[in-house]
């Protein structure tokens, strides 16, 4: 492929180009040098990610940093792993800062699969099925957890009330596109609703672009555990409006014997972050506004 830079979705991100990836990898790890790179379409507002080989995947975060994040990356995916029935990241190698590139980055093992499309599933039982197991899992972990390293790494396990000025200033935002009442009204209902009881183990960014299916639409593999910690529960019911279609839904909240509440609050998380998606990204990042714009449709479409 050609010299292909990430597309600009931070005013302040890093220039990372095809060059700069093979000049890394040549010189600090010499041993794939003669692989093929390829830069990888991604939505993704953190990392420029690139194919290495057949088996591998160089990621570059587009705001550069010297903190150890990717070291911390590296210990918690390594300790959650045993507990997950699906494939999740492993580093296999972390690159240094240098000169043309001042922050550490790192190559993980590559996934084959394809990220599913909520009108394009194959099999959307099953992947209900695979999704509240996952969750379930997930949520039996007991391992102490860590301090965030940065204030995002917990932006979708923040309290509810923490997220109610960037709500409501983007329902604003996207007057005449939404019907901004019915979204005020939704947001409110489960703001209102009664705060988690005991947290648990959660991944707490379980969108599309963060899974893969087979072609006959199982979970294979969970990505992107950056935000993952102990939290609301609620947060982990994201596919719910993300993916599912109305007519499983209530056997993947069955499977997890979701509560009344959680239900609300997961409900307001989902509908929260796809309304700001929406409103930052709608004229820079169409494949994530087409995604936020879906969930708040099935969100304002749901009985209440």
């Amino acid at each position: 492929m050609g010299l292909v830079n990430p597309r600009k979705v931070h005013a302040d991100q890093a220039d990372i180009d095809t060059p700069l990836v093979r000049e890394l990898v040549a010189v600090q790890f010499p041993q794939w040098a003669a692989l093929p790179l390829e830069p990888v379409d991604s939505s993704g507002l953190v990392n420029a990610i690139y194919r290495l080989g057949s088996d591998l995947s160089v990621r570059l975060p587009l705001r550069p940093s010297i903190t150890d994040e990717v070291r911390r990356e590296q210990a918690k995916l390594a300790a959650l792993a045993p507990f997950l029935p699906v494939a999740i990241p492993s580093v296999e190698a972390i690159g240094s800062p240098t000169d043309a590139f001042p922050g550490e980055w790192s190559v993980h093992r590559w996934f084959t699969g394809r990220h599913p499309s909520p009108d394009a599933l194959a099999d959307p039982r099953g992947l209900a099925t695979d999704l509240a197991a996952f969750v379930d899992a997930f949520r039996r972990i007991d391992l102490p957890d860590r301090p965030p390293a940065y204030p995002g790494e917990r932006r979708t396990r923040a309290p509810m009330v923490a997220m109610d000025s960037s709500t409501r200033k983007a329902i604003g935002e996207l007057d005449g596109l939404i019907d901004t009442r019915a979204a005020l009204a939704s947001w409110e209902e489960s703001l209102a609703a009664p705060s988690g009881g005991r947290e648990v183990w959660v991944h707490s960014d379980l969108t599309p672009s963060n899974l893969l299916v087979s072609a006959e639409g199982r979970l294979t593999a969970v990505l992107d555990f950056e935000t993952c910690g102990v939290g609301d529960p609620a947060c982990d019911l994201f596919p719910v409006w993300y993916l599912l279609p109305a007519n499983v839904r209530d056997e993947f909240r069955a499977a997890l014997d979701v509560d009344e509440a959680t239900w609300l609050r997961g409900r307001g998380r989902v509908l929260s972050q796809a309304l700001i998606v929406w409103s930052y990204q709608k004229d820079t990042n169409p494949a994530m506004a087409n995604y936020a714009r879906h969930v708040i449709g099935e969100v304002l479409a749901a009985p209440r």
